[in-house]
């Protein structure tokens, strides 16, 4: 059995989990601002790329299948939609299906009626961004250790970084129940096709993911998670005061930066306010709640690349909507083409592959299938 070859930067150890999310969310800001296809599926090839390459031996990191299904699902939904909702005559009629008459009082809304191709690649392109949306934000649950994750957060964070961990872990725990259900019937035999064996599957999975979702959430309430420590009543009015005052300057702050009639001193320097505010109350609110951390995560030069990379990306995206509006938002009659800041957008994802050190816990399948 020959060993596993060594990795690019250093030991084998796990990326923090918030350069993952940041990384992530770097390429679904560029996929959410084009519905150029070509590029929106080099994106997910970058997504595909870095979990293929750097996903843990963890429960969670085989959950990516279940969102490489759930974006096919809604790309197949979208055009599905535009069939039933979209019908038009202008353009291309591909099917020339009878239009339902409705009532009065749905006017506006058409069921079936002619299908052209530019409503089909309509549906297709926004299919797509929303997949593309929804892959990025798997590879991330599918790299990101969700509990490390909550030892990373503030600590006035806490209790909503407690609930988002629950949720999140839900669908990784989905999908390691399925394959242990699918194992045990499997053993037993029976029936192999049908509703009676898809009964049989679903529920023990579902029950089986709920399950174990709530003893994580019973173990973490019982290790002190989500539990604020004791503060006086000067310091919870000082802290909700805070809270308040900042969500004000950051609401008036956004209203002014997207209204073009409204003052522009209301814009940035009110969002800037709120914002400094928000750290302010942040930090007081932190104070109460007493936590140590084990062994935390370390933030090392291939976390600061992860999320240069994902950054990057972004701005990219923004910048090519905004400068190449044929390349990021082509017509329906035309074929959509790249430009080469379109390709450094979609294949620059793909540096965490290699530019970060492969998970611990990665070696483990490939020993025991050595």
């Amino acid at each position: 059995m020959t060993g596993p070859a060594a990795p690019v930067w250093g030991l084998p150890r796990d990326l923090h989990p918030i350069a993952w999310w940041s990384w992530a969310i770097g390429l679904a800001t560029a996929a959410s601002l084009t519905t150029n296809p070509l590029l929106l599926l080099l994106i997910m090839g970058s997504a595909t790329v870095v979990v293929m390459a750097r996903r843990s031996g963890h429960p969670f990191g085989r959950s990516f299948r279940l969102y490489v299904l759930l974006a096919l699902v809604t790309v197949v939904m979208r055009v599905v939609f535009r069939l039933v909702f979209g019908g038009q005559e202008i353009g291309h009629v591909l099917l020339d299906l009878p239009e339902i008459p409705l009532p009065d009082w749905a006017a506006g809304v058409r069921l079936l009626g002619p299908v052209t191709s530019e409503a089909l690649l309509a549906g297709l392109y926004d299919g797509l961004r929303l997949a593309t949306i929804i892959l990025c934000v798997g590879a991330a649950n599918s790299l990101a250790n969700p509990k490390r994750l909550l030892a990373s957060v503030p600590p006035a964070l806490y209790e909503i970084g407690t609930a988002l961990v629950v949720a999140v872990t839900i669908f990784p725990q989905l999908a390691d129940s399925a394959r242990r259900v699918r194992a045990a019937q499997a053993l037993r035999g029976g029936a192999t096709s049908g509703v009676g064996r898809l009964r049989r599957f679903l529920v023990p999975v579902l029950e089986d993911a709920l399950e174990r979702s709530l003893a994580l959430a019973a173990g973490m309430d019982t290790r002190g998670y989500g539990r604020s420590g004791g503060a006086s009543p000067r310091e919870r009015w000082l802290t909700g005061s805070l809270l308040l005052a900042a969500l004000t300057g950051i609401c008036v702050g956004t209203y002014a930066l997207l209204d073009p009639t409204a003052p522009r001193i209301l814009a940035g320097p009110m969002l800037g306010a709120g914002a400094v505010v928000a750290v302010l109350g942040l930090v007081s609110a932190g104070r109460r709640v007493q936590r140590s951390r084990y062994r935390p995560d370390p933030w090392r030069t291939p976390e600061l690349v992860t999320v240069g990379v994902g950054v990057v990306v972004a701005v990219l995206g923004w910048y090519l909507g905004h400068t190449q509006v044929p390349v990021a938002y082509p017509g329906v009659d035309a074929m959509p083409y790249l430009s080469p800041l379109a390709l450094v957008v979609g294949l620059l994802g793909t540096a965490p592959a290699v530019a970060t050190p492969v998970p611990a816990t990665a070696f483990v399948g490939r020993e025991v299938t050595a």
